[in-house]
């Protein structure tokens, strides 16, 4: 009779682990669903001040945040240079540049076209201002390219009095070609 008790006993205890297991495996997999759930789940529906729900915003945002960007190439630019010395016109230095301009939609570019005799002169006003001291350095490029943007983006979307600055359309300035002579 002591040997009957005896098995009983580990039966007992692999049938109690056995059904804490099949508890844990449970609470753990309605856990990572009930997770996943919430965390897939779409916010609510609301509508904009546009009348546009918030899910067509987002579907839009993330459909121009996905499309690749367009890129605008600009004729080739040759300038004279400043000269270092104010007082030094022998020593006359060129500069040749291929300009693209990275632009979020195609569409943005065909709207630079109307604007491309500004454009070209605020970057022929900007390269002949500089000094090639001050373009050999990639400091000095990267400082070029931002004042191209920049001055591009106020010719297309100037600001305006009184209301937040406006959309840039350029969102970067790339050198195809970059000589100095």
């Amino acid at each position: 009779m002591a040997e009957a008790t005896e098995q009983e006993a580990p039966k007992k205890k692999k049938g109690k682990l056995l059904l804490f297991i099949i508890i844990g495996v449970l609470v753990v997999v309605l856990g990572g669903g009930a997770a996943a759930f919430l965390l897939l789940k779409k916010a609510p529906v609301e509508d904009g001040e546009d009348g546009e729900t918030t899910h067509a915003k987002v579907d839009k945002k993330k459909a121009h945040d996905q499309a690749p960007p367009a890129y605008v190439k600009l004729d080739t630019f040759t300038s004279n240079l400043a000269p270092e010395n104010p007082g030094d016109q022998q020593a006359a230095q060129y500069i040749q540049v291929v300009v693209e301009l990275k632009v979020a939609d195609p569409h943005e570019g065909d709207a630079l076209k109307p604007y491309t005799p500004e454009v070209r002169n605020a970057i022929l006003r900007l390269l002949s201002s500089r000094k090639p001291s001050q373009l050999a350095p990639t400091e000095g490029k990267d400082a070029l390219a931002t004042d191209i943007r920049n001055a591009v983006n106020s010719i297309i979307n100037p600001p305006k009095k009184g209301e937040p600055a406006p959309e840039e359309p350029v969102q970067a300035v790339l050198f195809s070609s970059f000589i100095i002579q």
